[in-house]
């Protein structure tokens, strides 16, 4: 019988690598490794997103300034109740603002559309490694 510690499911999606040259690293990702370019944002000259997946993989990459990775969950406020019912010293929940024009802000609380991507919340490990946790509305077994 499977054990299960939580109801929530949890999805590893996204890991977040630094690189020195966003532009430079997207073409060696998608011309040399055969990486597919899911997510190039950038709304204005302070905030971009650049997310790839390799070929056949659940799990994306995402450029940033440090290390983490996301958690996808169908249920932002079942899976922060979880963690901080755990002992795990959790951010407070957070959405995207100004949707669907985001231009990297957010504001507190749950996305109250429940869309998809728009919600957040963070904890960090023991060793200090951080991590995002994401709703999105359906998760496909």
């Amino acid at each position: 019988m499977e054990r299960r510690w939580s109801e929530v499911d949890y999805r590893v999606e996204v890991l977040t690598i630094p690189v020195s040259d966003p532009d430079r690293a997207i073409a060696f990702y998608t011309k040399m490794a055969g990486f597919e370019l899911d997510v190039d944002y950038r709304p204005n000259d302070d905030f971009r997103v650049v997310q790839l997946t390799p070929p056949g993989s659940g799990c994306s990459i995402q450029f940033g300034t440090g290390f983490g990775a996301y958690l996808v969950v169908n249920d932002i406020e079942a899976a922060h109740r979880d963690f901080a019912a755990r002992g795990v010293d959790v951010s407070p929940l957070r959405h995207k603002a100004g949707m669907p024009d985001w231009q990297g802000l957010f504001v507190p609380g749950a996305d109250p559309a429940h869309r998809n991507y728009a919600s957040f919340f963070d904890f960090t490990d023991l060793d200090g490694n951080r991590w995002t946790v994401q709703e999105r509305g359906s998760l496909e077994k």
